[in-house]
Parts: C-alpha cells; structure tokens; sequence
C-alpha cells in the first residue's frame, strides 16, 4: 500500500500544490518591501501582502464586493457557507452553483431562480468501495419576470441562515429571499410580471383561487401566493401574475404527504397561506450554555415583513439533529426528504428552540492504568523516545505545523500526568517556541507568519496549503491546532497567555475562522460554521454543483474543543460558550450526517454506516486524497484527543463503524492503524488493546505518537466507555462505566480548589491545577504556576451513590455468574450475542394497552449471580415499523433476584413512537420510567425478564434480535 498522502479538500488543491510550493517560495526569495506589523501584545501578524489572495472572476482577489448590490451588509463578506458560490464568483461568473438550501435547492439564471426539490437520491458506487448518493439539482420551476434578461446576480442581503439573490437587466428588476429550512421563497419584481416557468414538466394545476394557485411539476407540490387583488394565468404551460401591481409573492414547496389525498394537499396550502406574506427578512441565532444543568440552549429566531395582513409568523422546516433535541413545540406531522433525512414542519412560529446536553470534555484522559508497574514503564520508555523532537512535524504549512503542535500537546498532557516532567517540558518548549515564532511578524518575513486582509477580512498563514490562502479553506481545521496546542501551553504557562503576551494572536485565530463576536467588523460571524446546518463547510467558495463540502468532522471538532480548552485556561467565557455552542451542535450534526447512527438518515441503497464527506447535496464514502478505506472513515475520527469523547456517545457505533472497515479493506487496516484502533477503543476498548499489542511494529499516523496511543487506548481498557447517562457542572469533567461501575473524571486547571457535582449527585473535589477520579487514583495535572507537578498518589475521594444501596442483598454473595450485557435472542433468551435475526411484535388491534403488557415478545435469563453497581437498567432496541402510521412500542423489564419466584423489582418504560419510515430506529431507556415498583439489589441465582408489545397502533412491529436488541444490567 502506498505512504499516506495528506488530506485534501478541494479539487484545485490537487492541481496547484506544486506550483503554489514554488511560488511561495519564488516569493519569499524576491519580496523586497519590508512588511508591516501589526501588534498585538507581544505578537504581531503582517499587513502587506506575503503570498497568494483568494481569486475568482474579474477582480475579485481585490475587490471581494465586486458582487454584492449598494445594500448590502458593509463589513466583511461571509464565505464557506452553503450560498457562498453567488458571491464568490470562481467557476460561474455570472450566476452560481446550485445552492441547496433544503428542503429546496435553488441555482440563479439571467431569467429567474431555478427550484430543485429532488425526493429520490441517486446511489452510485458500491456498498464495500467508493461511493455516494446525491439528491442532486434537477430543476422543477423557473422563477422570475417576464422578459427579464440580467447579466449577472449579485448578492442584496444575508443573515445568519438566508441569502437575498438580486437580478436587474435596467427595466426589470427581481429580488428573493431564500435560506435553510424555509419552505418558501420570497419575492419582490419590478417592470414585467412575476412568472413561473415549469421547467421539468407540464404543470398539473390542483387549485387555482384568485391570488394563490396550487400546482405540480416532476411529482412535487408547488403553491404561489400572489398580493390580494391579484390572480394568476396559465398559458402555454407557464404561470403569470400582474400581482396587481403591488410586486411581491412567494413560492412554497409543500412537504410529502402519506398519500396523494388532496384534501390533505389543500389544508397544506391553507395552512402555508396564512404565512406566505410574512416575508423571512432576517434569521439570527443566540445560544447560551447552563453550567448547572450542563445544557446548551440554541434558539433560532425569525424576523419578518409583514407585506399585507399581520401575520408577523412563518413556516419552517428542522433539520434531524434539530428536531430531535427540539424543545418547547411540536411538528405538525408533515416532512420534507432532503440530503440530511426528513425535515419536520413547524407552522406559525417566529422562533425555535433547541436543548442539548453537553457531556464535557478533558484535556486528556486520566492516567488510571499507566501510571504504574509494567504500564508505566512502557509508557515512559515511549514518551523518552520521541523527548527529542515531540512536533515530528511533517512539512512548514499551517497545516502541518498544527498537526505537529498538536502531537506535542497530546505529549505534554500525558507526561504531565505520570509525572514526567523532563518529557512534559520538551513539549512545551517545542509548542512555545513554534507558536512564538509563527506570532512574530518581522520585516521582511514571508514564512511561519500571519497576514491580515482588510478586504477579505482574513488571517492567512504563511505558508498555506490545501486552498487555505487563494480559496480560504480549511482555517478552522489548521487554526484549531494552534488554539488547542496554545490551551496546553497555557496550562503550564498562565503569563504567556495573557492579552499583553501572545494570546491576542491566539484570539485572532480563532476570530478569523469563527468570529464569536459580532460586534468585531475585522472578520464575518462564524465563518466556518453553518449555523442552520449545525457543522462546519471546509471549502471558502463553496463552487461545486454539489454545493459545499466538508470531510474532517473531527477536525472541525477539533477547534470547538480548542475553544472550550482556550476558554476555560484564560477565563474567557464568550469563546468558552462560542465552544461550547458549536461543540454540542456539530457533535449532534455529525451523528445524523456523518454516522446515521439511527440508521435513518443515508439512502438504504447507499450501504455504508459513515461518509467521509458531507456535501450539500449528499455524502460521499470517498474523500480528497484517497480511496482507502482506513482514510475514508479514518478523516473523521482524527486527531484523537479529550475532546473527542462524542465518537463514543453511541458505544456500538464504534463497533459497526469499525466492522464496515474490515470489510471495505478486506481485512484489518494496514495504515492509520493507531487512530482506527483508538476509534475502536471507544466502543471496545479490549479488542483495540488486543489489536495494539498484537501490532508493535505499525506505523503511527503523521500527527500521532505510541505514547499517546497506548496511553488513550490502555487506559480505556480500564475506564470503559463514555457515560452519556450523567452530567457534571464543569466543563472539563466526565463519566465512564466499565461493567456497570462508574468513574467519575474532572480537571481543574485554576489556581484554586474545586468542587465538581454530577446531575446523580456525585460529588468530587479536585485540588488545584490537577484532575482526580473518583477510586482509588488521582492524577496530576496543569499545574497553575508552570512548575513541575507531583507524580500521582493514590486516594479516595468518595463519590455519592446514584441509587440507594441495595435493599435485599444476600448475607453472601457466591462467584458472579453472567454478563450484564444481554442481547435478545430467538426462542426468547437474554443472553450472548447471537445471528442477525428479526422477531414480530404483534400490533396492539387498535386498544390502548400503554402500561400492560399485551400479547408481549418476552425475553428471559435466569441463573444469574451478580453484584448490584448502582445506576439503572438501559437497553438499545432495533425498531421498525416499516411505514405504518400509529404504532407505539413498550419494554417492561422484571428482576426476581433471588430466582424464587417472587418479583422484586418492575420497570415500565414509556412508549416508543415508531415512525412510518422504513428503517430500524432506537427505543433506550431515554424514553424514561414509566412507572418503577420495589428495589434492586444484588443477583444471586436470579432471573431477569425482558418484555416488548404494542401499546397503541394497529400494525405489527419488527425487533432486530441476536446482535442487536440489547438490554445492560447495572451490575458487575
């Protein structure tokens, strides 16, 4: 197999890198005039031109507004958005790409706006190589202004999720407002009447009112709505209204009803109608993170113009990630398809709001099994072998320098926390050095410099690579390891970080791919990161018909987490939050878009578990610079550090994720091993320890090291794996559980102690610049002063019970028998893993049996003696209702601990609503209790009953069984 290759992002990488090496190196041997600094505390960063500038159409390498009307926003233009290829005009110089907004995708021409609203992804490739689905822009409609011929759109307005597209040929004018989730588009005309082009098709008219005509072209419902006073003509298969002269309308895309039942379309219409002239003008999100509760509470918000009537209200669509942690409304029932899954409809709302819960992060994981004996031996004979050169950087850029400063943080932490300090301080030394230089602006310097431009409104570094100077790519992806390589540093090295030393520099960084303020003009409003979408977009220009592209999810998670770390060492709460913001909502996004690790959300005939890129229109199971699959799922999973702990948020995805590439490779990955093996840890963390001593001799991936590897991967083994069930209120805390027992993790990196709270009342006090445990271990940490820290020694810190101790346990407790783990199996066990299989939960007959069992699937397993660890019953059962409409399904489960007959404990569970999709879904105990009698204790001979029916519905269910359901016992 060939050597690793770097990841790449945008096809014009793949033809410009050479020549891009050779003239910034052409550049740095003939720049003659001195450049200008700028200082910002001790640092400085460059305001004369060093290298390459971004470039597109006409002048716009200077010039970034050629495109943009008189009204439009002043300030600098926002780029690497999903409507970024109408402004920055690169490979269509007078229109754009397609822009998919959904649930509709739009592409401006002379005449009009094109409407795609593409319900059926094309799946090309194969299910074990290289492949994608795209719900590709395939044009329905045309809409604009009779006779209108403009010679180029330009941009009139955005907000934080819409674009206003402008079209002017000097007679005829159009304006439109278009963004994500809105079902409508919004128009305003001048010189010619509003006209609607059927495209693809003959237009099917099924209803034709006065001022609002309701119509079908290519299977998708369109409805327009014209002033009142005004109607709309048919001739010639094209639709056209004088608007009666009040020169405006909008155009809106019903969503997929369950049937063609036109009484259903018609109220659709009604229902959108009582809106369709509250134009969108103006979209804007405000968050705000609760310590206390460790939530993050996103709220979207709409303003409007009304153009006749009051409404003030509107409709719009939720992306999953969104409507799955939606709170406060309800859909009304009505979904779009789109390239994300299904977009739930909320009619009549001016704003919405979202509560996710933030599951913390760690400046690394905790040194509970190599800080001692052979382990620790190991470890130490590792970190004296890369003492010498801890970046190992790989090239000069601004990529590659991050990777290696993010290797040397991964080495600081982990020497730090067994206490070896000789290593500890190589590191740092290495990461103070390295960003120090890249912070000082010199005359005459040209290279490890940063330069600002006031037109772009852009921090460049010098060198660039991979589009990140002449296509403003990746910023976030190579900043994001400065910042995090500068939280490490900052630990060690409090004085260093200070606004009159060099974390002004850092703070600029961090502006420039994410400004987090929107009072600073120097940089857009969260460049990188699409608020709507909830993830980052890589490419600045976003030209591709498939829209923007990103593929490192975990490389975007990478400088949120940055952000949190940056934030919490310097007491900077606004970029804390910022972090925290995006950290939540993209771990969120990357689940659904990534992963689909509720199975609903790829094509069924795209056959892979992950993508290793998202595109506006689609995915991809590919990526920019290979078409191995260790790199295709392997880009999403680097660089592996503390705050990456949401790729184990869903324990079995890991595993699936990890299967899939065995079988792709057609064996174990023979590159990247170390991350797939750390990836894997996360899900089974005995296997990838099994698989990392089995393999002494492979090759660390470019910005990993063995010591780091070993330690993440050994101590995993001991913490098991991420808790999701608790939540602490510190940011730099978290749970593990290994076979039903928790850990309870927290770093404290102030100068003071620290007492942390988990939501079940555990309580841990942490000492000053150190992190604990609780058991019987305590690390250390970043110490406050920079000095040296102690080696770790053990102590007790005593959390406090989840649950009240066990109320009927034996007098004696013989060998444990049994795994807590127990999957449903045919023939009704509870026991190992099985065959894939399905069994049939029969439909409830159109009764309401919520709470009694009725004619129920019952799974059982007896002879088991265990010890009771505290915590709750959680299970993970494989639904399907197929596209049955109604159906409920609910889980009792029943402990007889001593195996005599006698019940002693029942737990119901609420209802799980299945959705009329086809596709397993996930009922957890998340659903939460629906009732709860007597206690647990400890199992001695005991039996447990598993038991699922229909409690509402008509129709039968599928269970997945054998390797799927499965129910984990808190007990040990």
């Amino acid at each position: 197999m060939n050597p690793p290759v770097p990841p790449r992002r945008t096809p014009w990488v793949l033809a410009t890198t050479t020549a891009l090496a050779v003239v910034v190196a052409g550049l740095a041997l003939t720049a003659t005039a001195p450049a200008e600094a700028a200082t910002v505390g001790a640092g400085s960063y460059t305001t004369d031109r060093v290298g390459p500038l971004p470039t597109g159409c006409g002048d716009l390498s200077t010039n970034p507004r050629q495109f943009v009307t008189a009204n439009a926003p002043a300030g600098p233009i926002p780029t690497n958005d999903w409507w970024s290829s109408l402004l920055w005009k690169r490979t269509n110089c007078a229109y754009s790409e397609p822009l998919h907004a959904h649930p509709a995708s739009y592409q401006p021409f002379g005449d009009g706006l094109g409407f795609s609203a593409t319900s059926t992804p094309t799946v090309s490739g194969t299910a074990t190589g290289v492949g994608e689905y795209k719900y590709a822009y395939a044009e329905d409609i045309r809409v604009g202004v009779t006779g209108l011929g403009a010679p180029v759109v330009k941009v009139d307005d955005w907000t934080d999720w819409t674009v206003s597209p402008y079209w002017s040929d000097g007679t005829r004018t159009l304006r439109a407002t278009i963004g994500h989730g809105l079902p409508f588009a919004y128009f305003r005309t001048s010189g010619g009447d509003a006209l609607i082009n059927p495209t693809g098709g003959s237009p099917t008219v099924w209803s034709q009112n006065g001022a609002t005509i309701g119509f079908t072209v290519r299977g998708h419902d369109y409805v327009a709505y014209a002033p009142t006073g005004a109607t709309w003509t048919v001739a010639g298969g094209r639709i056209t209204s004088t608007l009666a002269g009040k020169g405006y309308f909008s155009v809106a895309l019903l969503p997929t009803t369950p049937s063609t039942d036109a009484t259903a379309r018609a109220d659709l219409a009604t229902t959108y109608g009582r809106y369709a002239h509250a134009h969108v003008t103006g979209t804007r999100v405000s968050y705000s993170y609760d310590q206390a509760s460790s939530r993050v509470t996103t709220t979207y918000a709409f303003t409007t113009t009304p153009r006749e009537g009051t409404a003030t209200q509107t409709v719009v669509s939720l992306y999953p990630h969104q409507w799955k942690a939606l709170a406060g409304a309800t859909p009304i029932g009505q979904s779009y398809p789109s390239a994300r899954g299904r977009m739930k409809v909320l009619t009549g709302v001016s704003q919405f709001r979202t509560a996710m819960t933030y599951q913390g992060v760690l400046p690394e994981l905790p040194a509970v099994a190599t800080g001692a004996g052979a382990d620790l031996a190991q470890l130490r004979d590792q970190l004296a072998a890369v003492r010498g050169n801890p970046m190992d950087q790989r090239g000069t850029d601004t990529y590659w320098t991050g990777k290696g400063l993010g290797r040397a943080a991964r080495i600081a932490e982990i020497a730090d926390l067994v206490g070896d300090t000789e290593t500890r301080t190589a590191a740092l030394n290495a990461i103070r050095s390295t960003l120090n230089d890249w912070f000082t602006a010199t005359p005459g310097k040209t290279a490890r410099v940063f330069y600002y431009d006031r037109n772009w409104g852009t921090l460049i570094g010098y060198p660039a690579s991979y589009g990140s100077d002449q296509e403003l790519n990746d910023h976030h992806f190579h900043y994001g390891y400065f910042i995090a390589a500068a939280a490490t540093l900052a630990k060690f090295d409090p004085t260093w970080a200070t606004n009159d030393r060099y974390g002004g520099m850092v703070d600029l960084l961090i502006r420039d791919a994410n400004n987090y303020s929107r009072e600073d003009t120097r940089f857009p409003y969260l460049r990188d990161f699409d608020i709507y979408a909830g993830h980052d977009w890589a490419s600045g220009h976003g030209s591709f018909a498939a829209g923007n592209n990103q593929e490192s999810s975990s490389e975007g998670m990478n400088f949120a987490n940055a952000l949190i770390q940056w934030g919490q060492a310097t007491g900077n709460t606004a970029v804390r939050d910022a972090g925290m913001f995006m950290y939540t909502t993209q771990a969120a996004a990357i689940q659904q878009y990534w992963f689909d690790v509720d199975d609903e959300n790829f094509p069924a005939a795209f056959g892979h578990s992950t993508v290793g890129m998202v595109w506006g229109d689609g995915g991809a199971y590919s990526t920019w610079f290979s078409a191995d699959p260790e790199m295709i799922q392997g880009i999403n999973m680097l660089p592996v550090t503390g705050g990456h702990l949401y790729l184990g948020y869903r324990p079995a995805y890991p595993r699936t994720n990890y299967a899939e590439l065995v079988r792709n490779n057609g064996g174990e990955p023979t590159v990247w091993q170390d991350i797939l093996w750390q990836f894997l840890a996360l899900g089974d963390p005995d296997a990838a320890l099994t698989k990392l001593r089995a393999n002494p001799g492979y090759t660390p991936e470019e910005g990993e090291s063995r010591a780091h590897t070993f330690h993440w991967i050994r101590n995993l083994a001991a913490l098991g794996q991420v808790d999701t069930g608790v939540t602490a209120n510190h940011p730099l805390a978290t749970v593990f559980t290994r076979n039903g027992a928790r850990t309870y993790v927290a770093s404290n990196i102030t100068a003071a102690p620290l007492t942390v709270t988990w939501s079940d009342g555990t309580r841990l006090t942490v000492a000053a610049g150190r992190t604990a445990t609780t058991g019987a271990y305590t690390w250390s940490g970043g110490n406050a002063n920079g000095g040296a820290s102690p080696s770790p020694t053990p102590t007790s810190p005593t959390p406090t019970p989840t649950t009240p101790p066990p109320t009927t346990p034996p007098p004696t407790t013989p060998p444990p028998t049994g795994s807590p783990t127990r999957y449903l199996l045919p023939g009704g066990g509870l026991g190992a893993a099985g065959g894939t299989t399905t069994t049939t939960v029969a439909g409830a007959g159109g009764t309401n049996h919520d709470g009694t069992p009725t004619n129920p699937v019952v799974f059982t397993a007896t002879g088991l003696t265990m010890a009771y660890s505290g915590g709750q019953t959680r299970f993970d059962l494989f639904l399907d209702a197929g596209s049955a409409v109604g159906n409920g399904v609910q889980a009792r489960v029943s402990y007889d601990l001593t195996g005599d007959g006698t019940v002693d404990r029942v737990e119901t569970y609420r209802y799980f609503a299945t959705d009329p999709v086809p596709g397993y879904e996930h009922y957890t105990q998340n659903a939460g209790l629906l009732s709860a009698t007597g206690a647990l204790g400890n199992l001695s001979n005991g039996t447990v009953k598993v038991e699922v029916w229909s409690a509402i519905g008509t129709n039968p269910t599928t269970l997945g069984i054998g390797d799927r359901s499965v129910v984990t016992l808190p007990y040990a």
